[in-house]
């Protein structure tokens, strides 16, 4: 059994370093192809939809993680199955929402950015939300399963197929390339799909069940998970809307290239946070929270022993990572990312020190303690933002990120420092309710 774990948790990092290594080389695709004007106007395509697919899209993933878990213990097949049909539907409905939007969205892109060219690639980019929807669900099947290996080989998948469309589509120039990726999310969101049925298949047959008394709590959970969820990446997608509204394509560019290291670093944790979310929930689910807290403390002694090492090196090859890495399609290199860069750094090493925060508060039935962070977190960093990017550009930008970062860190460690001394912190299934799940080691 141990074996198995350790193998699941090895290909699960395995999986994600690679997925990450091949964004990262899409990302480096896309600048090479494009100009500096047009880069920044393709970071600004993929902002806005993320940004509308954030809003309408419904975080079921994480209620489905939760319930999920509870529903396998408690061998309530039929109502698992239910589980999944009815995160299937919210999630195509926000997705069509997000789709609307952008829409709208492409007939005033003009009016509102002051640059032309972005209206038909906003346009084709509103398929990105209806063709990713399922995904989420497929997702959180797996997780459910505790095949987060194989989750993660999904991972490599579909950043595999994003990697092929910006090298065909980029040299084309923005709408061949927003083009591309939705042919490529169609087509990794068709593959985890057939693996999350296949998953569903082996459960034990069981008489369809509705949610019943679980119907209000569901969706309660839903929506404090979307609303936490929204403000969680929320901060990288304002950040490049903000920046080219107050400034301009060029400086979205440059912090676009800046956000590297902080992309980087959230890949270097995601292994991890992705183990924290199955095992932890699982482990609470099972009433053993001594068992989350120990990984928690683990996790924490890991991530920071490994920033004080990586962080000082990297500060210093900064500019010559940029030098090698990201140059336009003339040849000309991005080094006036070099300071934006560098505090993205240190940014960055924060977030993989405080990532246990994404999966915490799902694990723990608590998901709406991440609005009081997250909101702190952006209310602090929009004003700066703002002010220190149409004074230093992306420099600046990097500059509010870090202070929000900060301000970030310092609340959530208060709310688990009080969360282990509160009573009802957590919530969870009945301890005596639970059984061992027969199909899981």
């Amino acid at each position: 059994m141990r074996s198995r774990v350790f193998w699941r948790r090895s290909a699960t990092a395995g999986g994600v370093y690679a997925s990450a290594l091949l964004g990262f080389a899409a990302t480096i695709v896309a600048a090479r192809a494009l100009s500096k004007t047009e880069f920044g106007l393709l970071g600004v395509v993929l902002a806005a939809t993320g940004f509308f697919q954030l809003f309408a899209d419904l975080t079921v993933d994480e209620a489905l993680v939760k319930y999920g878990f509870r529903y396998v213990g408690t061998s309530r097949w039929g109502r698992l199955r239910q589980l999944f049909r009815v995160g299937l539907a919210l999630k195509i409905a926000g997705g069509l929402i997000g789709a609307a939007c952008l829409a709208v969205l492409a007939v005033f892109a003009h009016a509102i950015f002051g640059q032309k060219g972005l209206a038909l690639p906003i346009l084709v980019a509103s398929l990105l939300p209806l063709a990713q929807a399922p995904e989420g669900v497929a997702a959180a099947v797996l997780v459910v399963r505790r095949r987060y290996d194989v989750r993660a080989g999904f991972l490599v998948v579909s950043m595999a197929l994003r990697l092929a469309a910006l090298a065909l589509g980029a040299p084309h120039g923005v709408t061949a390339a927003v083009t591309a990726i939705v042919i490529a999310q169609v087509v990794a969101t068709a593959a985890i799909g057939v693996a999350a049925w296949v998953a569903v298949r082996r459960y034990p047959a069981g008489a369809r069940e509705p949610l019943a008394e679980d119907r209000q709590p569901f969706r309660s959970f839903v929506v404090r998970s979307s609303i936490g969820s929204v403000l969680s990446p929320m901060r990288g997608i304002l950040g490049t809307l903000l920046v080219g509204i107050v400034t301009g394509p060029l400086q979205v560019a440059y912090f676009r290239v800046a956000q590297a290291p902080q992309n980087a670093f959230a890949a270097l944790s995601s292994p991890a946070r992705l183990v924290l979310l199955s095992e932890q929930t699982h482990q609470v689910e099972s009433g053993r929270t001594d068992l989350l807290y120990r990984m928690l403390r683990r996790y924490v002694m890991g991530t920071t022993a490994a920033m004080v090492v990586l962080v000082p090196p990297l500060l210093w090859l900064t500019p010559w990572f940029i030098r090698l890495a990201y140059k336009d399609k003339h040849g000309v290199s991005y080094l006036g990312a070099t300071d934006a860069m560098r505090l993205m750094l240190v940014v960055g090493a924060i977030q993989v020190v405080w990532g246990w925060t994404k999966s915490y508060p799902v694990s723990i039935g608590r998901p709406e303690l991440r609005i009081v962070a997250q909101s702190l977190e952006i209310a602090v960093l929009i004003p700066l933002l703002i002010v220190l990017a149409s004074l230093y550009g992306a420099t600046g930008a990097a500059a509010a990120f870090l202070v929000a970062s900060v301000v970030f860190a310092a609340v959530w460690t208060v709310i688990v420092l009080r969360l282990r001394k509160e009573p009802g912190g957590i919530v969870s299934a009945a301890p005596e309710l639970v059984a061992p799940d027969p199909l899981l080691p």
